[in-house]
């Protein structure tokens, strides 16, 4: 049986607050392995004042962001207590693209599943999906550190 996280755990496990935190709720989390996080998409970002005016699009890198949170969630939560409290640090992004354009009243599905894992390191592939259609997928790399 998978599980749910509700913002309650997810504000537990990551460190990040408005308006950095992307994702409003995981399911489908299998531990270690993948989950889907949901990013409700709405008009009251702070991004969309200046991303575009009269045409919002959430950025891209900010869709990459929230792929990093949910995998990042994903790994703490499966670790339990050992590893709350630790930051997860970006150390690549590879193979981003780009397909098609996120915007209000959309509800973004982060699909992330573990490549490979080698001590601190994660790396993840990532697709998020709007409707069920790709809009982006790149494959994020991080590093589990304490806090400096």
């Amino acid at each position: 049986m998978t599980e749910i996280l509700d913002i309650r755990r997810i504000l537990e496990i990551l460190p990040h607050r408005y308006p950095m935190l992307l994702i409003d709720r995981m399911k489908d989390v299998v531990p270690n392995e993948s989950c889907v996080g949901i990013k409700n998409v709405t008009i009251n970002e702070p991004f969309f004042n200046g991303h575009f005016p009269g045409a919002p699009v959430m950025p891209g890198v900010l869709i990459v962001e929230a792929m990093a949170q949910t995998a990042g969630a994903l790994v703490v939560h499966s670790a339990g207590k050992a590893l709350e409290g630790k930051l997860v640090y970006f150390l690549a992004i590879d193979e981003a693209r780009f397909r098609k354009p996120v915007m209000p009243g959309d509800q973004l599905h982060i699909h992330v599943t573990k490549e490979q894992n080698r001590r601190n390191v994660w790396r993840f592939k990532g697709e998020a999906k709007v409707d069920g259609v790709v809009c982006a997928e790149a494959i994020v790399t991080a590093m589990i550190m304490d806090r400096v």
